[in-house]
């Protein structure tokens, strides 16, 4: 048994190694509608997937203001052991006064 498996195991290598050069290139493997695959996937699939993703965000933005959430100062969140290296120190690098607070609240803007 270990020895129908061992050698099972080395002819896989060594048919392996005699496909060492170009395993991956269109012409190794005698395939020549591979390129007419591609180009149907990028129009039926691709294409389509980036005009659905455009409507959702069309669509996803044209709705109305959300009202922020009551603000609870968390010993645990939003913790400055040091101040940040850019601007006053208390903002991050990203920081959007509608949405992310300061540790004291959010700003009134």
């Amino acid at each position: 048994m270990a020895a129908a498996a061992w050698s099972r195991v080395s002819q896989l290598l060594g048919r392996s190694r005699l496909q060492v050069g170009r395993p991956m290139s269109s012409g190794a493997h005698g395939e020549e509608g591979s390129a007419r695959m591609w180009k149907a996937l990028t129009y039926f699939v691709a294409l389509p997937g980036v005009g659905v993703s455009m409507l959702n965000v069309y669509l996803k933005s044209h709705h109305e203001e959300h009202e922020r959430p009551e603000f609870i100062a968390y010993p645990h969140l939003r913790i400055r052991s040091k101040p940040f290296p850019w601007g006053d120190g208390n903002h991050t690098l990203f920081h959007n006064p509608h949405v992310n607070p300061l540790p004291t609240g959010y700003e009134d803007v």
